[in-house]
């Protein structure tokens, strides 16, 4: 299982704090999304996958990229939960390299 980077873990720990201080954005999943990634824990294969389906969703329209701009914004604080778009990135590297392995079996 991987631990998050450095990018993924500082982008939750703000999201969580914008979060307390606006007292808006995100679920109670991504905010125990946004706890597992700030405290570096290992993070499964499941929840990867469930990553990078929360950054589908949410992540292709216009609107959503220019209300993520609005670092109040609930839309940004959601997205930063889930470990912003370093955590987006870095799921998708972690998924390939599983599925990369699986391939090789």
């Amino acid at each position: 299982m991987p631990v998050p980077p450095k990018e993924v873990r500082d982008a939750a720990k703000n999201a969580l704090e914008r979060r307390r201080k606006y007292n808006r954005g995100g679920t109670a999943v991504g905010v125990a999304r946004a706890r597992d990634l700030a405290n570096g824990r290992n993070i499964p294969e499941e929840t990867l996958v469930r990553m990078i389906s929360f950054f589908a969703r949410h992540g292709g329209s216009k609107d959503s990229s220019k209300a993520r701009q609005d670092k109040t914004s609930a839309a940004s604080i959601s997205w930063g939960l889930w470990g912003g778009s370093a955590g987006r990135a870095w799921a998708v590297r972690e998924m390939t390299k599983i599925r990369a392995k699986r391939r090789k079996k």
